[in-house]
């Protein structure tokens, strides 16, 4: 028997292996079977280049537990060891600066166990005590056993093994039980070993037998040694990616589009890419790609391997060039896994754009889930736009379907404002925003449907692409202010009687929590509607975008600001005008009066003011202009009262105001049935 200690050069190792290890405990199981997947193909390199020349065998790696003894126990055929490569590869844990090392990197569990260049030391996370019993494929090797307690002393002794291969019995640790538990170590083989490149098996198939499951002879093997992105594209079929997509993601719709990802140079990559069909905003995980470093799942945390925008995908993505510890848990960004991540997104983009060209009606049919993807990738990807433009598509409210270059062709000639801007007309919501929509199609517009989860955002980005272009949605302003091609029409109206019509409705309108209305008097001819609510572009506009960018808060906190435009030319609105000045004149005469003289004071004592510089006022100037600023706000809401009082008996200035509302899905409860009520008695 030989006993020694471990090549290590400071006592607390393994304490440290524990305490730092501990939240990411589950890996050993990966790096257990891992260890053997490799020792076994080993052993098939070994054969085919004819060093090793006896029978292969039964190459299956077992694993099995057994909770009365507490042990875990990885079993292969492969390679072995002999006491010598014991010695050189498990005794010696040999790095310079131990202890320095260790403080460097106590916060950070995933490099610990990737400096040691041996993953096999991760099973002393969950065990006290592990074994190895191991022969060498080597001729005349005899059988050895390496058992070690958790601390740094270890000892060799002779064993007993029939074949060449390992076996690792690890007892498991008083704290780490969970792990003696069948369908938890079924959880973790499924999770990390899925797809290893040599058959796991992990106890027997069972069946049901005498109203209970019993064991078969059968092994229950946990994985697949040929999972699909191992193979050539050109020998699979759609349902042999759709099947595999449900292997991944057995309760998930059928995927849209898949991409399968093949490259030898300059860095070796395989996997497949599937676009997820997306129902709604909840369904916006990260996560779902697997990445796998030759057929061993790492991590499914797949940032700066894959660009922002495809971490949406679902699929895999296996490569032995990305930079991993031995622990392969702990991934690092460089140089390497940038180019990497530009291949994935050139990738992606021929694939999209050779689908659109090749099948065009299938990929616009599938456009409004795959959109959001695009849309994504314009957003957050430098550079992305450039390929994605010549397979990007608008789809207008009637449901046809353009590229950026086609649509600009269709509306070029007639949605050019008068200062040669192109205006890309939209609505957000085909049946709330419908007489806006048709008011636009009536004037021979084209008008988009812009109703996706990032649509609006993806706008900003578009108006800075496009040359001289906007977005404007087509109910953020009367229909003849939305493609301004000349100097609109004014009203006829004075200024005392606009302000007074004014009056008259912006006293009626409701009060609605965060919202406010501005009213606003226009000539908008006879034929147009009497009253329409806009609201505008950039206000509402920021207040969508804030829901995006943090930073952005301070709009998403304002109130939502509508504009009430009244229709001076239109006959009702003509009529409110004559009926409340004739109803109004008499109380309002000595209040127009009074309220003109102190105007004509406060505008004196300005002129005056305004001579002196700020710091030459006295307190007597500020307070006479305090006083008259005062009056003047009397007399004004003293006429603001006269009109309300009228105002709110007129039923035609509140039937407007309701159907404004109604029309913009602003009018509920109470005020809805008042509505109905003041309709019908309208109509007697």
């Amino acid at each position: 028997m030989q006993k020694g200690n471990i090549g290590v050069t400071t006592e607390n190792i393994f304490p440290v292996i524990k305490k730092f290890l501990y939240s990411d405990h589950e890996i050993f199981l990966r790096e257990m079977v891992s260890n053997a997947v490799d020792a076994t193909q080993k052993l098939k390199t070994l054969a085919a280049q004819g060093e090793y020349k006896q029978e292969l065998g039964d190459l299956t790696v077992r694993v099995n537990f057994d909770a009365d003894k507490g042990t875990i126990t990885i079993s292969d055929h492969g390679i072995g060891m002999t006491e010598e490569e014991i010695d050189k590869y498990i005794n010696q844990i040999a790095f310079s600066g131990v202890t320095d090392f260790l403080e460097k990197y106590k916060d950070n569990a995933n490099n610990i166990i990737g400096h040691f260049g041996l993953g096999f030391y991760s099973s002393f996370m969950v065990s006290k005590k592990v074994e190895i019993i191991t022969k060498s494929w080597k001729e005349g090797s005899k059988a050895v056993k390496w058992s070690c307690d958790g601390s740094p002393a270890y000892e060799i002794d002779d064993a007993e093994r029939e074949m060449h291969g390992s076996d690792i019995i690890l007892y498991i640790d008083d704290d780490c039980k969970e792990f003696l538990d069948k369908f938890k170590l079924e959880g973790l083989l499924n999770k990390y070993c899925k797809f290893m490149a040599v058959p796991v098996a992990f106890g027997k198939k069972t069946e049901w037998k005498d109203g209970k499951q019993v064991d078969t002879d059968e092994d229950n093997i946990i994985n697949n040694v040929e999972p699909l992105w191992t193979k050539t594209p050109s020998t699979l079929k759609d349902e042999d990616y759709k099947s595999f997509y449900r292997t991944l993601y057995p309760m998930s719709d059928e995927p849209l589009f898949w991409i399968h990802l093949n490259v030898d140079y300059p860095f070796n990559l395989t996997g497949i890419l599937y676009f997820p069909k997306i129902k709604s905003s909840i369904e916006l995980q990260k996560n779902k790609i697997q990445l796998y470093c030759n057929q061993v799942f790492v991590t499914d945390q797949v940032e700066g391997i894959v660009p922002e925008f495809l971490t949406l995908l679902h699929g895999v993505i296996d490569s032995p060039d990305i930079p991993l510890n031995v622990s392969r848990s702990y991934l690092q960004s460089d140089r390497e896994v940038k180019k990497i991540s530009t291949y994935i997104t050139k990738k992606v983009a021929d694939r999209l754009k050779a689908i659109f060209s090749e099948t065009r009606k299938d990929y616009e049919e599938k456009w409004d889930d795959l959109k959001l993807f695009i849309n994504y990738g314009i957003l957050s990807e430098e550079g992305f736009y450039d390929r994605a433009k010549e397979f990007a598509l608008f789809k207008d409210t009637e449901g046809k379907y353009f590229t950026f270059d086609e649509y600009k062709t269709l509306i070029e000639a007639n949605q050019k404002d008068k200062d040669d801007q192109l205006v890309y007309l939209y609505a957000t919501d085909k049946d709330e925003q419908y007489s806006y929509i048709k008011a636009a199609q009536d004037k021979g517009y084209s008008v988009l449907l812009l109703d996706g989860q990032l649509d609006v955002p993806t706008i900003q980005t578009l108006e800075q692409k496009f040359e001289k272009s906007r977005f404007t949605r087509v109910d953020s302003d009367i229909i003849d202010r939305l493609i301004v091609k000349s100097d609109a029409p004014k009203s006829d109206l004075s200024e005392e009687q606009s302000d007074n019509l004014s009056a008259v409705f912006r006293t009626q309108l409701p009060k609605i929590d965060h919202t406010e209305f501005m009213v606003q008097v226009d000539a908008l001819g006879a034929e147009a509607r009497p009253v329409v609510i806009t609201q505008n572009e950039y206000m509402r506009r920021m207040k969508e975008m804030s829901k995006f960018q943090p930073g952005m808060s301070f709009y998403g906190q304002m109130p939502d600001s509508f504009n009430l435009v009244l229709n001076s030319d239109h006959p009702l609105v003509k009529k409110v005008l004559d009926e409340s000045a004739a109803a109004t004149e008499e109380a309002l005469k000595p209040i127009v009066a009074e309220l003109k003289g102190q105007e004509a004071r406060l505008a004196a004592i300005r002129a005056a003011q305004d001579k002196k510089k700020y710091d030459e006022q006295t307190q007597d100037d500020k307070d006479m202009k305090a006083e008259a600023e005062k009056a003047v706000q009397e007399q004004k809401d003293k006429k603001t009262a006269v009109i309300a009082d009228y105002a709110k008996g007129n039923s035609v200035v509140h039937q407007l105001i309701d159907l404004a509302l109604l029309q913009n899905g602003m009018l509920k409860g109470e005020a809805l049935d008042k509505f109905l009520k003041r309709s019908v008695d309208l109509i007697k």
